[in-house]
């Protein structure tokens, strides 16, 4: 029923009518969007089947409200060589509220540069970053110091092209054309394989070191070569990771360690002289072979055993993987001390404020340390009833093994040690007995 009007009210005012009318050439084309920027597109259509479709349904919503959305990065690198992406991350001219505004399932994370996580079943993140450009001279600190602290300035797809450390890693996947964008010359980089910075290797590095650690990952785990200009410059600029911020090197070390490259990796960081700067007492330990009595040999063994392991049971947990980094040099530390805890809290006192390792796996560290020479004499004790008794067991398995020595004692102990399956519960039967069943 309608409401009687109130005659005591004044008339509702007069509100003007009108529209808007597009005027010819407001909604530029793709093509002059990106006119004057040096685009190159290169026909490239992707395995769909390899491409995420949560992160396909992000990039197609975001183009429905207007924006400018691609694939970006890692996953467009990673699918032209033929492998199959982790993650999907998303560029779009979108800015952080807008993606929300688009997405219930979407939070809004960072400080010093906003980001969007879409949030799918299963704990998929769809990343959706804003397009970024480098800060001008205006916006930054007047100073001979390259090293980037900031750079949260939003900008134009080619800016965020052009920002980017590598060429292989600022290529845009367009969905809709099957086209892949290269601002930087990407593209002939990933048919040559090679890793090459965007600009004057020298600069990239001084602005971000932790470059110099992504550039050895990308070449270990995806089997790049690195372009001359670019590995001197490593080499060159190497002592400039002792600027870089301490989480983010300890982060980059896992990072090398996780890839399933781990020999590789670490044999690159030793012949640069990288490891000299981060990790310098397991760079003595490897540079003196004749002392330590085959010591390299004893470890980049165990760094190849190591990533069998992760090709054959996947990723394995973080404690394993830095103590079997630092095995062999606190081995050597520790050996004849009779204060074993002593010598390798001494040891490890320097690499933790170096690289910020974090308390929970430092300390760890320290107890697989006292745990494995028990381990491999057989005197287990109360050290089965603790929570490191299995990440002991994996350490002192890949020590034998790369001794080796036979592995069957610690198969033997890991079965015993592992949690029995959970018994299947039979459900009571709904049917009634039937008379003179046996109970």
């Amino acid at each position: 029923m309608r409401r009687r009007s109130n005659p005591d009210l004044p008339p509702p005012p007069e509100l003007p009518s009108f529209t808007i009318e597009p005027e010819e050439g407001d909604v530029p084309s793709v093509q002059e969007r990106h006119a004057g920027t040096g685009l190159q597109r290169h026909d490239a259509p992707l395995d769909e089947d390899a491409i995420d479709p949560d992160a396909a349904k992000v990039v197609r919503r975001l183009e429905r409200a207007g924006h400018q959305a691609y694939l970006v990065g890692g996953c467009v690198r990673d699918l032209l060589l033929g492998g199959r992406p982790k993650d999907f991350d998303v560029a779009t001219s979108a800015r952080p509220d807008d993606v929300r505004g688009l997405f219930r399932n979407c939070r809004i994370i960072g400080r010093r540069f906003r980001l969007a996580h879409v949030l799918f079943g299963g704990g998929k993140v769809v990343e959706v970053a804003t397009f970024r450009r480098n800060p001008t001279e205006a916006e930054t600190d007047e100073d001979d110091d390259l090293l980037i602290r900031s750079d949260n300035v939003f900008g134009e797809a080619h800016e965020d092209a052009l920002r980017r450390d590598f060429t292989i890693n600022a290529l845009f996947y367009d969905l809709d054309r099957r086209q892949v964008l290269d601002w930087c010359g990407g593209m002939p980089d990933v048919v040559a394989r090679t890793i090459r910075t965007i600009g004057d290797p020298g600069v990239r590095f001084r602005e971000d070191p932790v470059r110099i650690l992504r550039a050895i990952k990308f070449a270990a785990r995806l089997d790049l070569g690195i372009a001359p200009a670019v590995y001197d410059a490593m080499v060159m600029n190497r002592g400039e990771l002792a600027r870089a911020a301490r989480p983010r090197i300890f982060e980059e070390i896992l990072r090398l360690m996780r890839a399933g490259a781990s020999h590789r990796s670490m044999w690159l960081l030793w012949e640069m002289g990288c490891m000299a700067v981060l990790l310098p007492e397991l760079s003595a330990f490897l540079d003196d072979d004749e002392a330590t009595e085959d010591g390299s040999a004893r470890f980049f063994g165990m760094m190849s055993l190591l990533d069998r392991k992760m090709k054959e049971d996947g990723v394995a947990d973080d404690i394993v993987l830095m103590t079997a980094l630092l095995y062999e040099p606190l081995e050597e530390a520790a050996a004849g001390v009779r204060d074993r805890m002593g010598a390798v809290n001494e040891f490890l006192d320097p690499v933790i404020d170096r690289i910020a390792m974090p308390r929970r796996i430092a300390d760890a560290i320290r107890r697989i340390m006292f745990m494995v020479p028990r381990i491999l004499a057989g005197k287990i004790g109360r050290f089965a009833r603790t929570d490191l008794f299995l990440p002991a067991l994996d350490v002192a398995e890949l020590v034998l093994a790369a001794r080796g020595r036979s592995t069957s004692a610690i198969e033997a102990l890991r079965r015993e040690a592992m949690p029995p399956p959970p018994r299947e519960h039979r459900r009571p039967s709904s049917l009634p007995r039937q008379r003179g069943a046996r109970r």
